[in-house]
């Protein structure tokens, strides 16, 4: 499917949902869309003992993993979907200790073959967010 600006909303969700249906990673890890739009994306990871390292504490892969596929998320359908991470920093700020990661995507600026993403990550805890991790990346067109 080809994106673009005009591409409504709901088939950019549509489109989303089948992608990450067919990650078994992203299965494994027990993602899902919360909403997506053009140059926004919102994820959801619940965090289960599968996540957690030896102190307990979420994984920074698994955090990692969420926000790289937010970031994707976000800037893919700014150069017409089917997008990979080329490349992506992330500060890792607090533990993350709760019953859910959510992460937002927000694209900086794109062209036709790139994007720049940032994320935020948010642990959920008792009904309160708070700022996890942030990551900035570069999103490309594959072949460009």
């Amino acid at each position: 499917m080809s994106l673009d600006e005009n591409t409504p909303d709901t088939d950019l969700e549509a489109h989303a949902r089948e992608i990450l249906s067919g990650q078994a990673f992203s299965q494994m890890l027990g993602v899902e869309l919360v909403t997506i739009a053009h140059g926004r994306s919102e994820l959801r990871m619940p965090i289960t003992d599968s996540h957690k390292q030896h102190l307990g504490f979420t994984h920074g892969g698994a955090i990692a993993s969420l926000a790289d596929m937010a970031l994707a998320f976000a800037g893919g359908p700014m150069m017409g979907g089917g997008a990979v991470t080329q490349e992506f920093k992330i500060n890792y700020l607090r533990p993350g200790i709760g019953e859910a990661m959510i992460a937002r995507g927000q694209v900086v600026g794109s062209g036709r073959s790139q994007a720049v993403v940032r994320a935020d990550v948010m642990v959920l805890a008792d009904g309160v967010e708070k700022l996890c991790a942030t990551a900035q990346g570069t999103i490309m067109k594959p072949g460009a």
